[in-house]
């Protein structure tokens, strides 16, 4: 037996509480509105000594078959979960909490992911038979609402996945994460690409595309949600892997060709070191950092690539960059301006609001960004901007080949390590990436930090369990920054107007009580925007990246003005929208994936697409799969 576990849904959370070795607290937060607790609501779970611990451990993890068994009704407070626990045990199964989602008030349901195993298939049938014997219960004489117990078995199936075990043995990729960016990446592989070989492609001249695609396994912390992102693509397995659980983590590794990982940057290093440890490839769409440049020796040593910054940005970006740049040296120009501009905003359809963006996540990322501040070189000249005056910077922005879309710019962090990047840092006198908005939004934004929203130090207001209304809360910001209580009746047409518009389309203006949540300013700014700017089902986001290189030429040629640009909407398919975003971080991190399984990319250690071996064939095939560029060169004489 491994040691104890109890679980506890007192209060306002539920606590975990690890009673033997070091004592460890994981406490899933929710705002559970429940009766106070009592010691039935207590219920003794076997689980791993430590939630990364090696599953060699976990009691389920010595059984030979598992299935995923969702519960669903009031698990805690009427004590369902201990009923149908036992009935595991009892059985003689063992179980592992996968998932634990907890309802929001005594009327609602709570959810828990149970993965189930037993040594053969026999007692997981008879797992099975209790179980729904149990939610059928209610079937028979009165019908008690409150301890209806929902059921969902999952297939029945041996622990281990057999990699490369379908009937043409096909190459296999591990994607880790299966968020929104998985499924295009997922799609793309499993299809061989989606790429057809005809002469109008130049693709497949000098690349060797398997049409019948890859065998491709999802996996995520939680089974469901793999299932969910491979639903209807052939050739793909969803598995649930803690990629912290080293030891499963390295078992899968070491059963397919290539890892690509969309997990958060802090977990790559990780991954990497067991793709190092059995001699397999890996991709990232996240910016190299210090523990994974750490690695390039181990990696090269390992005949191992890395393949990181293999996204949009940074990745198709770079891509862009370096072909413009490769082009105009082998033609003996020098760069003289390199230019940059990316943003990922809604769809013209989509912008219906004053600050014209919208956020399919939480905004805080979004806010902080602009926040930082950057640096950048212009006309020879180094130029800084503090992150308390960013959106001042925004300047208008017009693309030649887009006319009708008003743009503003900001610039973003420090253009100048793209110089040395890319080479260009002694030649080039002006350096600049910048950040994308619609034109008017950084003003919107400017307003709101004036007035304090943007302030994520706990607020006296909101301490203590003290709630007060958004509409006291914003005339306290307003007052603490010696202005003038808002007049909600003001007259259209009056000095600040614009402001005002922005407080009323967050809901700041209303009577409504904040979220016991919100603690300081910054966070009702952040419920608020991911409340009330969320894309509907049916909006669409939409990416544009757009660069400039200016050449010139020592032997007197006139000067060439190279443009980039790549426009993409997000796509509708059968009533499901994929995100532009999604399928142009996805889809990148899949082609760099494809090139590694055909052994087009040589180098080796931890690179980033900079290289001919990697943009040139890269750049055809997302060419090739719908992500087109627009190019254009013009010289000095055109322009006059």
């Amino acid at each position: 037996m491994g040691p104890k576990v109890v679980a506890s849904t007192c209060s306002s959370l539920i606590q975990f509480v690890w009673l033997d070795g070091p004592a460890v607290m994981t406490w899933i937060r929710k705002s559970i509105l429940a009766s106070v607790c009592t010691m039935e609501n207590f219920k003794v779970l076997d689980l791993p000594r430590d939630p990364s611990s090696n599953h060699a451990n976990d009691s389920s993890g010595k059984k030979k078959y598992t299935t995923v068994v969702s519960l669903s009704g009031h698990l805690f407070d009427q004590f369902l979960i201990n009923n149908a626990l036992d009935v595991i045990e009892d059985a003689g199964g063992s179980f592992r909490l996968v998932k634990c989602d907890v309802g929001q008030s005594s009327n609602a349901m709570s959810y828990s992911e149970l993965e189930v195993a037993a040594d053969d298939t026999a007692i997981l049938d008879k797992i099975v038979d209790s179980l729904t014997s149990i939610s059928n219960s209610s079937k028979d004489g009165v019908f008690n609402k409150e301890k209806e117990l929902c059921l969902k078995i999952g297939k029945i199936s041996e622990r281990k996945v057999e990699v490369g075990s379908g009937i043409k043995n096909l190459p296999a990729v591990l994607i880790l994460g299966a968020g929104r960016v998985c499924r295009p990446a997922a799609e793309f592989l499993a299809s061989g690409g989606s790429i057809s070989c005809s002469d109008s492609f130049k693709t497949c001249q000098d690349i060797n595309v398997e049409i019948e695609g890859f065998q491709v396994i999802v996996a995520s912390l939680y089974q469901r949600d793999a299932e969910e992102t491979i639903e209807g693509i052939q050739n793909a397995t969803a598995i649930q892997l803690d990629a912290m659980d080293y030891g499963r983590l390295s078992e899968y590794v070491s059963q397919v060709e290539v890892v690509i990982s969309l997990l958060p940057p802090s977990f790559h290093a990780v991954i990497a070191n067991a793709c190092i440890e059995h001699k397999k490839h890996m991709v990232t769409a996240s910016y190299v950092d210090d523990s994974m440049s750490r690695l390039d020796e181990k990696a090269k040593s390992a005949g191992v690539t890395i393949l990181c910054e293999m996204g949009l940005d940074p990745g198709i970006d770079h891509m862009m960059a370096m072909k413009m740049i490769d082009h105009a040296h082998v033609g003996k120009g020098k760069i003289k301006s390199f230019t940059s501009y990316c943003g990922g905003l809604p769809s013209p359809a989509a912008a219906n609001n004053p600050l014209a963006y919208k956020f399919s996540w939480n905004p805080a990322g979004a806010i902080r960004a602009g926040q930082n501040s950057a640096t950048y070189k212009s006309m020879g000249e180094i130029a800084h901007v503090d992150g308390n005056e960013l959106y001042d910077s925004a300047t208008r922005l017009r693309i030649p080949e887009l006319p009708a879309f008003a743009l503003e710019c900001l610039p973003n962090r420090n253009s100048l390590l793209y110089g040395d990047l890319y080479g260009i840092t002694n030649e080039a006198s002006t350096i600049f990436r910048a950040t994308l908005r619609y034109e008017g939004f950084s003003e919107v934004m400017a307003s709101l930090a004036k007035i304090g929203f943007f302030d994520d130090e706990p607020h006296p207001m909101l301490k203590g369990g003290q709630r007060t209304t958004f509409w006291t809360f914003l005339n306290e910001l307003l007052d603490t920054k010696h202005s003038s209580p808002v007049n909600a009746n003001k007259p259209a047409g009056s000095t600040g107007d614009e402001k005002e518009m922005v407080k009323r389309f967050l809901g700041l203006h209303e009577d409504e009580e904040i979220p016991v949540a919100c603690l300081s300013a910054f966070d009702v700014a952040c419920f608020r925007m991911e409340h009330r700017l969320a894309y509907s089902s049916k909006e669409q986001d939409m990416v544009l990246l757009h660069h400039e290189v200016e050449v010139e030429f020592p032997d007197g040629r006139p000067t060439e003005n190279h443009r980039a640009t790549l426009l993409e909407f997000g796509r509708v398919q059968n009533d499901k929208t994929t995100s532009a975003m999604a399928l142009t971080v996805g889809i990148p991190a899949a082609v760099g994936a494809l090139l590694l399984l055909q052994n087009n990319i040589q180098s080796r250690g931890v690179i980033r697409p900079l290289e001919p071996e990697v943009y040139m064939p890269a750049l055809d095939i997302l060419e090739a799969s719908g992500i087109k560029l627009m190019e254009k060169i013009e010289t000095s004489q055109m322009k006059l």
